[in-house]
């Protein structure tokens, strides 16, 4: 059974794609809202987990999320968390509930987030060639076990070079949207 399967490339490089936009969502520009903290994981009963499965997360007003900590020995870590998630965001902790309130959008804020949205997108363009080198690995391997030639092997890593090249671009187009979207221009 050959190695190489172009649609599970496919499909590796539109997760990759569709994992950013999830944590562009997060990314938002004036107003509350849960998707905020969908990037945060915490480190609780030594794995890492979504704040959403160990907290119920809300928007109480426009400018403000509750987080209740469902477990009282996992204030600590979820506090952590999000004041080391990068987003600005620095909780209020009373009891088991944590409110954040949302900074106001200052010049520095939508630069912070700028970086961060970039940071988001190098990380899905790490991850889109990642794949693009599984899948070469994978030619190279049914190239050897005599699946096919060398000839459609070069024809089949070009294909998967244009597949990493339109992903890429569509990597960028939603890096560029959310820029502009953070930054007002």
């Amino acid at each position: 059974m050959p190695a190489y399967d172009k649609s599970d490339l496919e499909r590796r490089m539109a997760g990759a794609v569709e994992s950013l936009k999830s944590d562009l969502v997060g990314l938002r520009t004036g107003r509350a809202s849960t998707n905020m903290l969908d990037p945060v994981t915490i480190e609780v009963y030594g794995a890492h987990m979504p704040i959403n499965q160990v907290a119920t997360v809300s928007v109480p007003e426009p400018r403000l999320l509750s987080v209740q900590v469902w477990d009282k020995s996992n204030v600590g870590p979820v506090d952590k968390a999000i004041r080391s998630a990068g987003l600005g965001l620095n909780p209020i902790v009373d009891g088991t509930t944590l409110r954040l309130p949302i900074p106001d959008l200052t010049e520095e804020r939508r630069k912070e987030l700028a970086k961060l949205a970039g940071k988001y997108a190098e990380a899905a363009r790490v991850a889109a060639r990642n794949v693009r080198r599984d899948g070469m690995d994978a030619l190279k391997t049914d190239e050897k076990k005599g699946v096919f030639g060398e000839d459609d092997r070069k024809r089949h890593e070009t294909e998967v070079q244009k597949l990493t090249d339109a992903t890429i671009t569509d990597i960028d187009a939603a890096a560029a949207a959310k820029e502009k979207e953070i930054l007002g221009k």
